[in-house]
């Protein structure tokens, strides 16, 4: 134990949590396989979490009772320190207040919650929101976590899928500089699989914005070595991203709002995709990493 980085294991399941974004930057199998993306070169980042936006504000900028407030894509939540809770062989939690430095940003009284569980056969990060002020909180809530891809080295990237549990008919939204583009485009996904290569993300994230289903399995698609399985309670939208020159990681995102729609310029409260959280009320979103090899 540090006061950087904790690490919480079970069975052969180890998960290391760093206190800078409250970021999982380690879950591996104890058999050499790390599903999480390591941070290299081609993205520094491994798995942060995106408060109090998803995405991007046009120019970059908050508007809240006449005043602007600069707020960069995804929010400052992945680049503050979060303070330690409870710390233990299985499980820990991290907190982040609202502060002066916050208060520049966005100028809202909040308390975000991280709490990290693991088991045998995988993690579980539940998020709650808690509105410490005195008038509606607005914010967006998102997971980020980046996995290898391949998981295996040996194995080809265009081998692997990701497996929804419900058939992804709706279409599908796109970026232009970080913003909602107007127009959807027809799902990538053939019923319930979306095959994978690197060709998908020319076009930046694929944004599922009416998402069927609660979960998605990544795994190569002849169903032999290591395989995770993602499971979301409250968030309700989802982000599929690599980086669209080719890197060797996959993200899977699930999101609780969304960029700002492109030529949206009003009041932040106003934007769409936003929960709006009562003053002395909270809200909680979950999700798990299951993993496993076949």
């Amino acid at each position: 134990m540090t006061d950087d980085t904790h690490t919480i294991r079970s069975g052969g399941l180890a998960a290391t949590i760093k206190a800078h974004g409250a970021e999982l930057c380690s879950l591996n199998d104890g058999s050499g396989v790390e599903f999480v993306w390591q941070a290299g070169p081609a993205w520094p980042r491994h798995a942060p979490l995106l408060f109090p936006i998803v995405g991007r504000l046009a120019n970059d900028e908050l508007r809240h009772r006449g005043k602007t407030y600069r707020m960069t894509q995804h929010g400052f939540a992945r680049d503050s320190r979060f303070a330690w809770g409870a710390r233990d062989a299985s499980r820990c939690t991290l907190v982040l207040e609202d502060s002066e430095a916050t208060r520049a940003l966005y100028p809202f009284a909040f308390q975000l919650t991280a709490a990290y569980t693991i088991d045998e056969s995988g993690l579980d990060l539940s998020l709650t929101i808690a509105n410490t002020g005195n008038e509606p909180l607005p914010a967006s809530l998102g997971g980020h976590p980046a996995f290898n891809w391949p998981l295996q080295p040996e194995m080809a990237k265009e081998s692997y899928a990701l497996t929804f549990a419900n058939a992804e008919p709706s279409p599908v939204r796109r970026l232009d500089g970080g913003l909602l583009r107007a127009a959807a485009e027809p799902s990538p996904v053939n019923g319930t699989v979306l095959p994978l290569s690197e060709r998908l993300f020319a076009d930046d994230a694929i944004i599922f914005d009416k998402v069927e289903s609660r979960s998605v399995r990544y795994a190569a698609t002849q169903g032999t070595g290591a395989w995770l399985k993602m499971s979301w309670r409250g968030f309700r939208e989802l982000g599929v991203w690599s980086k669209p020159s080719g890197a060797p990681f996959l993200c899977i995102e699930p999101w609780r709002g969304y960029a700002s729609p492109a030529g949206y310029d009003g009041e932040f409260n106003d934007k769409p995709g936003l929960m709006h959280i009562a003053p002395g009320a909270e809200e909680q979103l979950s999700y798990r990493i299951e993993v496993g090899s076949s």
